[in-house]
């Protein structure tokens, strides 16, 4: 346990933050699992939906930190040669 008030206060701001990032990584991947869905539905329509609402997530995740960019990179392209897969 921290012995600093200092220390003592970054413990506790770095635990909100901790929350925080949790909480939308948790969203994004329900995001990616709902495109998963639709794929092994076989559903292409649904599935470029649920792909074009979980862009947008995901880039915000990047923008904020809270994911890398090479990681949304490669659910993108991966999710997207699934949909193109489906006939």
């Amino acid at each position: 346990m921290a012995n600093l008030k200092a220390s003592k206060k970054d413990a506790i701001s770095s635990e909100r933050r901790r929350k925080y990032n949790v909480s939308y990584r948790s969203m994004t991947k329900t995001f990616i699992k709902k495109v998963y869905f639709f794929i092994k539905e076989g559903n292409k329509k649904k599935a470029l939906k649920a792909f074009s609402l979980m862009q947008p997530v995901l880039d915000r995740n990047v923008s904020k930190g809270i994911i890398h960019i090479n990681k949304a990179s490669r659910y993108k392209s991966k999710l997207m040669r699934c949909i193109k897969k489906l006939s």
